[in-house]
């Protein structure tokens, strides 16, 4: 391979000669990322593109004469770069801009924004559950990002995938930063990419050369929101009808559709894990300010203070070490883990319970289960049909003979005066009207009202005649006659 060697041409007039090394990253749409031979703490990056040498070159030019006052930060002896901003301009032999020189960041100690906000994905990469980290990274953000504005800079570009915080200690750090809008001696340099998502609503009809802290603040306070409040972007939420057209998140910021405000949202409601309620008062002022339509956004510098401040009111709860929270109304990560669980259960339970229709199972409900349930319950009726059959038949035979039975028990039967024996009948008519009724729907012939009824008869005039028989009651009443 060749050795590539450049002119590193620093802002105080310094010139070096320096050597890459091996090829760490192939970069992104605008160049790839070298070592540099005998210094460890640089990286170069080389432009894919090297026909905007010029522009290239004013805009760095711009880079190295204002650049933000974001040191690196000592810890332990260690060194935190935390913005990957030019060190120096780096020429060909010909004295062409080709890219330029950076600190090294060491992206093994380090993950982005979107990677800090999920749990799950907290829990695969190792990373702390503990919620004032979030807390801290978002001050840190805040803090970058007033650095940067003090300067005339913005990033445009600003999103969670494209801010990177050390595992270690929540410090950020900043790459890309020849994509931001710089601010030069003469000129604005601008932007040239911009996100959906974050993409404040104002800004919807202007490319990005024409945007500049409005949207870094909008998009400030998205992330924001995003790293206290678990992930949840303040423009996502329930829709409050399932028959309107789902709108986008970008689509939603464009119609002000923020559901986590002082007034309810017309569209939608918030997301049912969202904390916001636990956050502190200023907390929600400064994000309804950020998210309403012609609300005065809050400055990174605002929001570098208000987290200053939130940090060292934090209260520690007392239910899980890893927990921190706002105000009085306790801890809104407690609740709202306890209403997930509640809610998993719930599902669970609905899950492993079958559904039926009719009191059938869905899942048995195939053609060959219908065919043999109709199939049994043919043979049943059958069966029943056969058995009611047979009811009938010793039903009617013990009416018939019930005269000759009652001769047994005649004398019994004479010791019981009329209006006795007509209560007794009176109670047996009850019994088998009752039994009808009972057992007509397990009986198909006995769901026959005319049947029932005709039976009914039969047994009261066989009783009258049994009780006429042993009563000796004139058979004819004209013999009773004088």
């Amino acid at each position: 391979m060749e050795t590539q060697i450049y002119n590193a041409l620093y802002a105080d007039g310094v010139f070096k000669k320096i050597i890459l090394g091996d090829m760490i990253n192939k970069g992104g749409a605008s160049g790839k990322i070298y070592l540099v031979k005998d210094n460890p703490s640089m990286v170069a990056k080389i432009f894919h593109n090297t026909t905007k040498s010029k522009t290239n070159r004013q805009k760095l030019e711009g880079m190295l004469l204002n650049r933000p006052k974001f040191e690196p930060v000592e810890i332990e002896g260690t060194l935190y770069p935390q913005i990957a901003w030019p060190e120096a301009i780096l020429e060909d032999e010909k004295g062409f801009c080709v890219g330029y020189l950076m600190p090294l960041i060491n992206m093994n100690a380090a993950v982005s924004l979107d990677h800090l906000m999920q749990k799950a994905i907290r829990k695969k990469l190792g990373l702390t559950e503990k919620y004032a980290y979030r807390v801290f990274a978002a001050y840190n953000l805040a803090s970058m990002v007033t650095s940067l504005h003090k300067c005339g800079h913005y990033i445009v570009d600003l999103k969670p995938s494209n801010v990177f915080v050390y595992k270690e200690n929540m410090l950020v750090a900043m790459i890309d930063c020849d994509g931001f809008s710089i601010q030069g001696e003469r000129n604005r340099y601008p932007a040239e990419f911009v996100s959906e998502e974050y993409i404040y609503p104002e800004g919807m009809d202007l490319s990005c050369a024409e945007m500049g802290e409005e949207q870094d603040k909008f998009a400030l306070a998205v992330i924001i929101f995003k790293l206290l409040n678990n992930g949840i972007h303040p423009f996502s939420g329930t829709p409050r009808k399932n028959g309107n057209d789902m709108l986008t998140i970008q689509n939603r910021i464009e119609e002000y559709h923020y559901a986590y405000g002082l007034w309810p949202d017309s569209y939608q409601a918030p997301h049912p894990y969202s904390i916001h309620e636990y956050f502190d008062k200023e907390t929600l002022n400064l994000f309804e300010r950020a998210f309403t339509k012609g609300g005065d956004r809050p400055t990174a510098y605002e929001w570098q203070e208000h987290l200053w401040k939130v940090m060292h009111n934090l209260k520690q709860c007392k239910k899980d070490h890893n927990h921190v929270y706002f105000t009085s109304k306790g801890c809104g990560l407690c609740i709202m883990e306890d209403k997930f669980l509640h809610d998993m259960n719930a599902r669970r339970h609905q899950i492993q319970t079958p559904e039926k229709i009719r009191g059938i199972e869905i899942s048995k409900l195939s053609l060959e289960n219908v065919k043999k349930d109709k199939e049994k319950k043919a043979a049943f009726d059958t069966k029943m049909q056969k058995i009611s059959f047979g009811i009938i038949g010793l039903y009617m035979l013990f009416f018939s003979f019930l005269p000759t039975i009652m001769q047994q028990v005649k004398e019994f039967v004479l010791s019981l005066n009329l209006g006795i024996q007509a209560i007794i009948t009176t109670f047996m008519m009850v019994l088998i009207n009752r039994f009808f009724k009972k057992y007509g729907d397990k009986f198909p012939i006995f769901q026959n009202k005319t049947i029932t009824d005709m039976l009914q008869v039969y047994a009261f005039i066989c009783i009258i005649i049994a009780l006429v028989s042993i009563n000796d009651i004139p058979k004819n009443l004209l013999d009773l006659a004088p």
